[in-house]
């Protein structure tokens, strides 16, 4: 169950369609048109619990509200809903709608000084490093199901490689991953265990950070800490949880879609075959056309204005429809026309708060499908693409699994052997050949772990 008990339809009178419950859910991008016919760029709607608020559907009003925050803050303290005592602890966006001691519900001085530490720390990594890590644990989940020849590549590699690979860049133990992964998931989609995910989240990663106040290392964990006098240890805490969160969330989702659109759409797949699409390429028609979040929650005003030909009043929240902006037809009136060269989307939104961590986002997604297609260059769809079932919630759209077969190869099969039994290699980025930093070493794996975490443990 992915949203609380709901009636079938608004309030009696109300105008405002529901972004939660099961209509919404079925159909968001249907809803998202049907909401700029009746209302034009910026649409009523309401929230878990019926709160009122606004979805923003326009890009050019989704770039005024995400770089105007004198406007439209980051400050969820704002929001009349919220000081009414309207959304408690365990209401299901709690989670993402309280405020926290982050740079994402901060703006001025005070988003300078967190955003900072986040944007330093996560710089200092090398992008060939990142790669590197991603090649590993993307091989090391292709060893535990080439030989099958069939998996779900949502379960068996699009959700857990981000992990694996983001516990990496933070200094945890692999042995982490695999809870992390659910309670991840959950947490995100407001849920009635929301609440208890978000929880178990942070207080895994207060052990991180005791552990490496202690044995400090090349991690972003560490680097944060070297920050100690400019951030507390609290703040330090919400922003692990911040960066890890985002950077799973959209690049499970990131993956998932990529890869069904080159298992489902024979010109894509002929593009890159063929050198006409490259896989960044390919990465950033899918941030065009299904950004992992569909929409972000929120900013609030800061009094009375107006946005899109609405009336907006000081308190109201409002939420970037990240999705509906990139198919707005002021910007693509024919949404068939490839976008190529192009990222002006808002797949990672705009402004001050434009996501930190994208670079990393898509090396993990890049590198990741890099390897798997060129392990498995047969993959095929198992089922027939109608049958794919999806998952919606207020602020994404996921596929359910992905599942596929392919001609099995053993796990000790090479990339290069691989690529060199087939004839129709896709144009791949050049391989990086530099020496691996190395790694912790992992903790032994629960005995009740997923297949792949108890692979992971054995190495």
């Amino acid at each position: 169950m992915t949203t609380p008990p709901s009636p079938a339809a608004p309030p009696p009178g109300c105008p405002a369609h529901r972004l939660y419950g099961p209509e919404a859910e079925a159909d968001p991008m249907g809803l998202y048109e049907k909401l700029r016919a009746e209302h034009g760029s910026v649409a009523p709607v309401l929230v878990h619990g019926d709160l009122p608020a606004w979805l923003v559907l326009g890009h050019r009003e989704n770039l005024d509200v995400a770089r105007t925050p004198s406007r439209f803050s980051r400050d969820s303290r704002l929001w009349h809903a919220m000081r009414d005592g309207k959304v408690p602890a365990d209401h299901p966006l709690a989670p993402i709608a309280t405020w926290q001691p982050v740079c994402n519900f901060q703006d001025g001085p005070e988003h300078q000084r967190l955003r900072a530490a986040v944007t330093e720390s996560l710089e200092r990594f090398d992008r060939r490093g990142v790669r590197r890590y991603v090649k590993r644990f993307a091989d090391q989940l292709l060893d535990g199901f080439a030989d099958s020849g069939r998996a779900d590549l949502v379960e068996d590699f699009a959700e857990p490689l981000p992990m694996l690979v983001m516990t990496q860049l933070l200094g945890a133990p692999e042995s982490y991953g695999p809870r992390l992964v659910e309670a991840g998931r959950d947490m995100i989609k407001g849920t009635e265990t929301a609440v208890a995910s978000n929880a178990y989240v942070t207080e895994t990663l207060r052990q991180l950070l005791a552990r490496k106040r202690e044995v400090p290392g090349r991690d972003f964990t560490s680097w944060l800490l070297e920050h100690s006098t400019a951030l507390t240890e609290e703040e330090i805490v919400e922003h692990l949880r911040l960066v890890l969160i985002a950077a799973f969330s959209t690049t499970a989702n990131l993956i998932a879609n990529t890869l069904r659109l080159v298992l489902t759409d024979r010109r894509f797949r002929a593009n890159l075959s063929g050198g006409h699409m490259t896989l960044p390429d390919a990465l950033e028609q899918v941030l065009w056309d299904e950004p992992p979040l569909t929409t972000i929650l929120g900013r609030w005003a800061t009094g009375d204005t107006r946005l899109g030909g609405q009336h907006i009043k000081a308190g109201d929240m409002l939420l970037l429809g990240l999705a509906a902006a990139n198919a707005d037809p002021a910007i693509r009136p024919d949404l068939t026309v490839p976008v190529h060269g192009n990222r002006s989307h808002l797949a990672f939104s705009g402004g001050p708060h434009e996501c930190p961590g994208q670079d990393i986002g898509r090396a993990i997604a890049d590198t990741g499908i890099d390897t798997l297609l060129s392990r498995l260059p047969d993959v095929e769809l198992a089922v027939a693409e109608s049958d794919l079932r999806w998952e919606s919630s207020l602020m994404s759209r996921e596929l359910a699994a992905l599942p596929v077969t392919f001609t099995p190869r053993g796990a000790t099969l090479t990339t290069a052997t691989a690529v060199a039994g087939t004839s129709t290699a896709q144009p791949l980025p050049e391989a990086v050949t530099a020496s691996a930093v190395p790694a912790p070493v992992a903790d032994r794996a629960p005995v009740g772990a997923p297949w792949w975490k108890r692979l992971l443990g054995r190495r």
